[in-house]
């Protein structure tokens, strides 16, 4: 047979033929054997491994390169099971359960806790008990009814007019943390008190609007009605636009008029800013117009660009001079704000300069000036509050009627963003990310805007060094949020279980780095390779408000609070989505 098959090299063997032939030359076979058991062995064991999981256990090895600034690499489909993902929801309860604890046992009625003495600490209203008010939310939704019904109990009795002569309540902070908890304990709860109270609150602080602006001032005295400026001299956007979802879901419940009129006038001094400048600057004097030309959505700009899509979202899409506003703003974050590094290719958002000069055109005689032109200098600083920023974009394409190249587009910048802010955490001998990292820059940094990159790869055909270009410029981990917020939505939205794995990285390197016997610290320096980082004696009330809710929330499978009935303020307080009466419309002259 086997001489016939020589003979008759152009007829295909039978299998059986094929293997007679084989069989008869072991030497020749064998080999290909072996290669074939390496290939299986490679590709079965080594590329098997989960890369994310390596990085978090060893930390000093960098996760593999990102490839394109929107693309992350590949990753093996999680594996935990439905069991485990309550589990971790379950461990999320017992982190807030122990930090509350520690907080009330310890530090009540101040403001927070200090987490290594045991102390409280009145860093904002003095005695407000701001740590309580802020964890109300948090409490109704993990279902620790005992904590929420003595909450209740003690803001009940709640004084808000008992500042003294010299004591100034931030304004901001005040509506985000505790009008925002009060009103969405409220929505979750119906218990009538924390309406009542909110309604206290909510006028006592409406004097700090009586500005030539309308723009709020930074603080204000509730005893006397005086108010004060920021450090700064002037009005931050964050703070003057993240009222308006507290204010306008106040309005809705009071039926009160001027609560609606004063946080309205806001977004009407916006729109006018953005139809001139067609970007959110960073600061606000008493005139009302834009103070400085920097362009951010970091520290001082964050929530105000988030309040504008959820406050649209909120009134059931009625306001849609508010999405307007959006969709300009996000335009220019995403023209304007989006860089990649040199190197390793890492997206992120980082504030920019925007200097207007004069181009002139040369004649024989004579130099006229033609037309202004904007450039950007950007400053590389990437924040760590920037990370609000990918969940935003998502949430806004999960709910914005976007073109199809939009809607690619934002997803595209939304992912690209979270996985570098995953990337910040996985880089770090701890597992936790840096407050501030500084970016490298191209020698030209226009070179950098992440925009002509994609369109180029998209011209290419959609084809598509792994070191760090960043030093952390602050390195401390604040226990904050934004991350894990950005790694919910993302979750929610896109279905994608990648998300909860990282979240549950992270937070065990919060387990091991933060914790302490009464509460959950600070850490010093995110990149220390002592076993124990070293910890500021600090725990924020946003950590039980924000980074705890957003880590049971993406740990639990069951829609608690589905995104097409809830919107979350700037501090994780959820806040229900209700439709304007008609009376309301033509009182407020709303229309669609």
């Amino acid at each position: 047979m086997l001489s016939s098959l020589r003979g008759n090299m152009s007829r295909i063997p039978t299998f059986r033929e094929a293997m007679a032939l084989l069989a008869g030359r072991p030497l020749r076979w064998v080999p290909q054997l072996i290669a074939l058991l390496f290939v299986i062995w490679y590709f079965a064991v080594i590329r098997g491994i989960n890369s994310e999981q390596y990085i978090y256990s060893y930390g000093t090895d960098l996760p593999p390169p990102i490839g394109h600034p929107h693309r992350p690499p590949l990753y093996r489909p999680p594996t935990a099971t439905a069991d485990d993902w309550k589990l971790r929801a379950h461990q999320v309860r017992d982190a807030f359960i122990h930090s509350y604890k520690g907080y009330r046992e310890h530090a009540f009625p101040a403001d927070e806790l200090k987490p290594m003495t045991g102390k409280g600490r009145n860093n904002f209203n003095g005695a407000w008990s701001i740590t309580m008010y802020d964890a109300l939310s948090t409490m109704f939704v993990m279902g620790l009814r005992d904590y929420f019904d003595d909450a209740v109990q003690k803001i009940a009795d709640a004084d808000y007019m008992t500042t003294k002569p010299q004591q100034y309540v931030p304004f901001f902070e005040t509506v985000i943390r505790h009008l925002g908890g009060l009103l969405s304990a409220y929505a979750l709860s119906e218990e009538p008190i924390l309406l009542k109270q909110a309604d206290k609150l909510g006028t006592a602080l409406l004097p700090a609007f009586n500005t030539e602006s309308g723009f709020p001032m930074y603080a204000l005295n509730t005893l006397t009605n005086a108010t004060h400026g920021s450090w700064t001299g002037h009005t931050l956007w964050a703070e003057a636009l993240s009222n308006q979802l507290e204010y306008k879901y106040l309005a809705h419940l009071t039926g009160k008029a001027e609560y609606f009129e004063k946080s309205v006038v806001c977004s009407s001094c916006t729109n006018q800013t953005l139809l001139t400048v067609c970007f959110l600057p960073n600061g606000i004097p008493k005139t009302g117009a834009p103070s400085n030309t920097q362009f951010s959505v970091g520290a001082f700009a964050d929530s105000g660009h988030e309040y504008l899509l959820k406050q649209w979202l909120m009134t059931s899409r009625s306001e849609p001079k508010i999405r307007d506003l959006y969709l300009q703003a996000s335009k220019s974050i995403i023209e304007t704000l989006l860089y990649v590094t040199p190197d390793r290719e890492i997206l992120y958002v980082t504030d920019v300069d925007l200097r207007r000069t004069q181009s002139r055109a040369k004649g024989k005689d004579i130099v006229e000036d033609t037309e202004s032109v904007v450039t950007a200098h950007p400053s590389g600083s990437f924040e760590h509050l920037s990370c609000f920023l990918p969940g935003l974009l998502t949430l806004g394409v999960q709910t914005l009627d976007l073109s199809p190249s939009d809607k690619e587009l934002h997803s595209w910048a939304a992912e690209g963003l979270a996985y570098s802010c995953w990337l910040s955490y996985a880089d770090q001998l701890t597992g936790l990310g840096p407050d501030i990292m500084s970016m490298k820059l191209f020698p030209n940094s226009s070179e950098g805007l992440w925009l002509p990159k994609v369109e180029q790869w998209k011209k290419d055909g959609r084809q598509g060094q792994s070191r760090r270009d960043y030093t952390n410029y602050k390195k401390t981990y604040l226990l904050r949020p934004e991350a894990i917020e950005s790694f919910y939505l993302m979750w929610r939205t896109t279905g994608d279980p990648v998300w909860r794995e990282r979240g549950w990285t992270v937070f065990k390197a919060i387990q091991k780095f933060t914790r302490t016997p009464v509460g959950y610290a600070i850490v010093m320096d995110v990149d220390n390779s002592a076993k124990s980082a070293p910890v500021k004696d600090e725990m924020p009330s946003y950590f039980l408000a924000e980074t705890l809710k957003y880590l049971f929330l993406l740990f639990t499978d069951e829609d608690i609070l589905p995104l097409d009935k809830w919107v979350f303020n700037t501090e994780a307080h959820p806040l229900p989505i209700f439709e304007w009466t008609d009376a309301e419309k033509k009182l407020y002259n709303i229309t669609s």
